[in-house]
């Protein structure tokens, strides 16, 4: 996420968390049924709707093509992201609070459910992959940095260099340090010694933190079938609420 659609949606986030506890100050019987209601609810689950197609559209490779032409992936996720907030919040409006009937309160709970746990991965998603393109960059310029420490120890003395050159591996570079002795008579080749073994422990410490975060990343996989499943759910909770609302009649359009 940009750092002001971040601040955007976190701050609508925080809303939806903190709105449907209004029951406990407020609650009216007759809203859900009213006209304004009626808007609230149907304007909410129109808007529900957007991540779903959103969800088709990125795997069926068909629709992604048409669709793409028009629009891009990356506005095509804003939209959905967007409309997985807002929606969520116009239809708690449409509750008036009133959480009675078993399908109700298990719809508002996987409402929030859901808006919460896609809000969670993809900021947490977010911030990994950037701390991950962050230390990539750091590690190409210890690397150079890194050969360039070599050849100058190629320039006033080989025999350090065989020494440096097993320690190139990543679980090497972790024992470099303890293993290769700087004990040097000359000030200059000791200075070099002990910068490329600095070096190198950076170096390794910023490819296990790479491997943790790639680790984590991959981890992410298993959050985003479970937030699947759980939309999956909320969809099929919200199409008995329909089917509900309409088998006992659409009170707020008579």
């Amino acid at each position: 996420m940009k750092e002001r659609e971040a601040v955007t949606i976190t701050g609508l986030v925080l809303f939806l968390a903190l709105f449907w506890l209004g029951f406990l100050f407020h609650q009216s019987p007759r809203f859900a049924g009213s006209l304004w209601g009626g808007v609230f609810g149907v304007s909410g689950a129109t808007l529900m709707l957007v991540p779903l197609a959103y969800l088709i559209i990125k795997r069926v490779k068909t629709f992604k093509q048409a669709v793409t032409r028009r629009v891009s992936m990356r506005t095509l996720l804003a939209w959905h992201i967007y409309a997985g907030v807002v929606g969520p919040i116009l239809v708690l409006f449409h509750t008036g609070h009133k959480f009675e009937s078993p399908l109700g309160i298990a719809l508002t709970s996987m409402t929030v459910i859901v808006v919460l746990s896609g809000f969670t991965g993809r900021y947490l998603m977010g911030r990994i992959s950037q701390e991950i393109k962050e230390k990539r960059t750091m590690l190409d310029g210890l690397n150079a940095s890194y050969q360039e420490t070599l050849q100058r120890l190629r320039t006033c003395c080989a025999d350090k260099t065989a020494q440096l050159k097993p320690f190139d591996g990543f679980f090497s570079r972790l024992l470099g340090g303890a293993f290769f002795s700087v004990q040097e008579q000359e000030t200059e080749t000791m200075s070099i010694g002990l910068r490329a073994i600095r070096l190198s422990d950076a170096i390794a410490d910023l490819e296990y933190a790479i491997k943790t975060h790639d680790t984590i990343k991959h981890m992410f996989t298993l959050w985003l079938r479970i937030h699947i499943t759980l939309s999956m759910v909320l969809y099929t909770l919200l199409a008995f609420h329909i089917w509900a609302a309409i088998h006992f009649g659409l009170r707020w359009f008579s």
